[in-house]
């Protein structure tokens, strides 16, 4: 820490009890009392340095010849500073440092300690010692740190101004472009530990500053304080990134809400609510939760989706203002492919809670999403032209990582028994058919929800069983969904006509790959009216069939999936080819097991 002397005599002061008194030939003949001090002094060392005490001796009137009284109640720095500037009237060597100088410095200017009561007055020598402390960054911080206790004086000589624009000056600069100039520590030793002699290396691994090098110190700001350096860094063209950096170490330190977010801690620095300057009070969380959304720069990715929702969570638990949780919900939108399931499993804290997480604040998140990602060139959220996705396959990376996200968010909250059917079913519609590459996580979620619910109707169940294509789930996926019993009638009828047609294809594009040509693949995979009249059915055709109709169908279906399990066993014994081909695709045992549990479902 940089530190002066000024004065050249030996102390003169002793402390007896409650007062100071200088000892010297002279009797004191004024008593000057500070707060709960009193200091037995001599006028002409004060009159000759301060212009206040002068006008306030010559003023004082006593006809009982009794020593001049003077009371300062108000005097910036208290009894401390009085006595640093005492001394300095009377010549006594004192120490001016970064922990002391702002408030002798506001003492001085109190005292009116100009240049017209002495040459190298108080002022004169505080102001330039005061611009050597901003010449460093530690000093500087600790300066303004001890403006607090001399508020507002400080802030009508600018020094806190000035600390502010010092620091944000120092912290704008890049750290690896000049070295590292503003740790006062820097001449000793280096951030990686490696001791310096008169500039020499004496081992060790050296290590370049981060830019995130000053977050630790800002964080012990008060928040107005730290809201001023904050604006002052954005003015000097500080990167967002960087200011959000802060932000979100500021919002972990201080606020005990975050440190209980599951899995929040993103790095060893995190701090946690046991600091000393964590904020106990409610009302005191609040505006400062309020007063980190409204400083988080507007770039979109600044601050982490982790973070985000822990603030919007915490916005919720201390009753933040809605226009705060609508600016927290609107960002969240913006960056959701990059959230978390944990994180974004939100808990209902409603008033009048009926489901365990709140819904509607996700379906608010993700109706913005969904809105705000939508492809050029898709206006309808049906199933979409393959030439149409493989011409948006950019624009929508990001909507089908959310698709992927939200199956596994429905699939979480689906087993809460007091989810009604329509808001699950609203939440789940907002992801568009294109979205999923696969639709086993909305199968999944469907089966979760109906075994919750068994008290749906069909009506209901054939609702959200929409929400599925059929033509999108795995092999697995419609193994289980062919004995699903919680599925209605029709749906499982679906899956079992679109798994036909995926074997046919397969099937056929294998041998149209093959060396055989296409004589071999008309003899081994006729197509037969059965076959055409399976593919003329539509989804459609088959939510307006009849219950005796679909019966009918499924029979149909699992004869013909009879017929191609005959002819891949007749591959098998003409082609020793085909144990490769089956053992890459998996149409070995499995497809067997599949298609004998479903003649025996039907038998039954």
């Amino acid at each position: 820490m940089t530190s002066i002397f000024l004065g050249s005599k030996a102390d003169v002061f002793y402390l007896e009890g409650q007062t100071w008194i200088c000892k010297t030939e002279l009797t004191s003949d004024v008593i000057i009392e500070v707060e709960d001090m009193s200091f037995q002094l001599h006028k002409f060392p004060l009159i000759n340095r301060s212009g206040l005490l002068q006008k306030m001796i010559s003023e004082f009137h006593n006809n009982d010849g009794k020593d001049c009284i003077l009371e300062f109640h108000d005097i910036p720095g208290g009894a401390k500073a009085f006595e640093l500037v005492a001394k300095f009237c009377y010549d006594v060597k004192i120490e001016l440092n970064a922990l002391n100088v702002v408030a002798i410095r506001c003492a001085s200017e109190y005292l009116q300690m100009t240049e017209d009561h002495g040459e190298g007055n108080l002022i004169m020598q505080t102001e330039n010692f005061l611009e050597e402390v901003l010449g460093d960054w530690n000093d500087s911080m600790k300066a303004l740190q001890t403006c607090k206790d001399v508020l507002p004086y400080a802030e009508e000589l600018h020094i806190v101004t000035r600390c502010i624009n010092s620091l944000a000056a120092k912290a704008s600069v890049d750290p690896t472009l000049f070295g590292w100039p503003m740790i006062g520590q820097a001449n000793t030793k280096n951030l990686g530990g490696t001791i310096l002699w008169n500039g020499i290396d004496l081992g060790g691994k050296s290590r370049s500053p981060g830019a995130d090098w000053w977050y630790k110190d800002v964080a012990f700001l008060d928040l107005p304080t730290y809201r001023r350096l904050i604006l002052a860094m954005k003015s000097k063209g500080m990167k967002p990134d960087n200011i959000a950096g802060s932000l979100m170490h500021y919002a972990k330190m201080c606020l005990p809400g975050l440190s209980w977010q599951p899995g929040f801690h993103e790095s060893a620095d995190c701090f946690t609510c046991t600091n000393s300057t964590a904020i106990q009070s409610e009302n005191d969380q609040r505006v400062l939760l309020e007063e980190i959304v409204e400083l988080l720069p507007i770039e979109r990715g600044v601050a982490s989706s982790k973070f985000l929702l822990g603030l919007l969570q915490t916005a919720m638990i201390i009753h933040a203002s809605p226009s705060c949780r609508e600016n927290l919900e609107k960002r969240v939108a913006e960056q959701l492919e990059d959230a978390e399931l944990e994180d974004i499993l939100i808990p209902n804290l409603g008033y009048s809670v009926e489901t365990l997480y709140d819904l509607d604040c996700m379906q608010r998140i993700l109706d913005r999403f969904v809105s705000v990602n939508q492809p050029e060139g898709i206006t309808s959220p049906g199933i979409v032209d393959e030439e149409e996705l493989m011409a948006n396959a950019v624009a929508l990376t990001p909507v089908t990582m959310v698709a992927k996200l939200m199956d596994g968010y429905l699939a979480e909250v689906a087993s809460d028994v007091n989810l009604k059917h329509p808001k699950f079913q609203s939440l789940a519609a907002l992801i568009p058919d294109y979205a999923r590459q696969s639709t086993d996580g909305i199968y999944h979620a469907i089966d979760i929800y109906l075994k919750s619910h068994p008290w749906l109707t069909d009506s209901e169940r054939e609702q959200l069983c929409r929400l599925m294509n059929c033509q999108k789930l795995s092999l697995e996926a419609c193994t289980h969904a062919a004995q699903n019993e919680r599925l209605p009638l029709r749906v499982i009828v679906q899956v079992l006509f679109f798994e036909q047609l995926r074997l046919r294809t397969t099937i056929t594009g294998w041998f149209f790959s093959s060396d055989n040509g296409e004589s071999s693949h008309a003899r081994m995979v006729p197509k037969s009216s059965s076959t055409l009249n399976q593919a003329d059915i539509t989804q459609e055709d088959v939510q307006s069939m009849s219950f005796e109709e679909m019966r009918s169908r499924v029979s149909d279906l699992e004869k013909e999936c009879s017929s191609i399990r005959e002819e891949i066993q007749k591959l098998e014994r003409s082609k020793s080819a085909w144990s490769i081909f089956s053992g890459k695709l998996g149409f070995g045992m499995r497809t067997k097991w599949f298609f004998s549990s479903k003649q025996a479902s039907t038998d039954r």
